[in-house]
């Protein structure tokens, strides 16, 4: 699969028996498809018959693309394409994690073909958080996190300052939506999730767990159980 500038991304697919429908799933900053929990939740949801691409973005993992031009915007452009490329005649239903999570709102929102969100700790105040966690570096000369290999793009910050937050787009979709949060997650706050829950105007659950943190270590069978069980509820075969 190749985006709208050509750059090939890297996926993963698992096989399920379900031809009708395709789970897609988003990671955050600094991630990749090989997340252990997006990994996890895959398995689990091609088991139980729900066929699932884990994603790469541009500039991310084993996808072509400097990490210096990923931003949301970007990203959303590269789920558009994986949905053109992949998912004809299928019902799409996105899984993403942190600022994966903005991705699939600000996609849902311009497209139709998604029926079904699940948000990971999924970023919603994108401005406010470019703010907290890299307010104090210096963009196109430093890093995110102390992470070399990561550094901090102009356009990063400008993409993630004009989105804002991703509540507006939230609010005009009506499809279900499920969403997680760590009441532990020190990068992306419970707030995020607590907002977002509170404009969707679909059918909507939210799952906050006591001692998570943001990537959900040792609750990775909570997740998988409420995901399917809101997958057959929303999208019985």
């Amino acid at each position: 699969v190749r985006n709208s500038i050509g750059e090939l991304l890297d996926i993963a697919y698992h096989d399920g028996q379900r031809d009708d429908v395709l789970v897609i799933l988003g990671h955050g900053v600094t991630g990749n498809k090989d997340r252990p929990m997006l990994f996890w939740l895959a398995r689990a949801l091609a088991d139980h018959g729900y066929p699932s691409i884990r994603l790469s973005w541009s500039g991310n993992g084993d996808s072509e693309g400097k990490f210096t031009e990923s931003n949301i915007t970007k990203e959303v452009g590269d789920l558009t394409a994986v949905i053109d490329q992949l998912g004809a005649g299928k019902k799409i239903i996105y899984i993403g994690h942190s600022m994966g999570g903005a991705v699939g709102t600000l996609t849902a929102a311009r497209d139709e073909r998604i029926k079904l969100l699940v948000s990971l700790a999924g970023m919603v105040y994108t401005k406010e958080f470019c703010e907290r966690e890299f307010g104090d570096v210096t963009p196109d000369r430093g890093v995110m996190w102390d992470e070399e290999e990561f550094p901090l793009s102009q356009s990063y910050v400008d993409d993630l300052h004009q989105i804002d937050n991703t509540l507006g787009a939230a609010g005009e979709l009506r499809v279900p939506w499920l969403l997680f949060h760590g009441l532990a997650d020190d990068v992306v706050f419970p707030k995020d999730s607590q907002d977002l829950h509170a404009v969707l105007r679909g059918p909507k659950k939210l799952v906050e767990i006591a001692d998570a943190e943001h990537s959900f270590e040792g609750h990775y069978d909570c997740l998988c159980h409420e995901t399917i069980a809101w997958l057959d509820q929303h999208i019985p075969s």
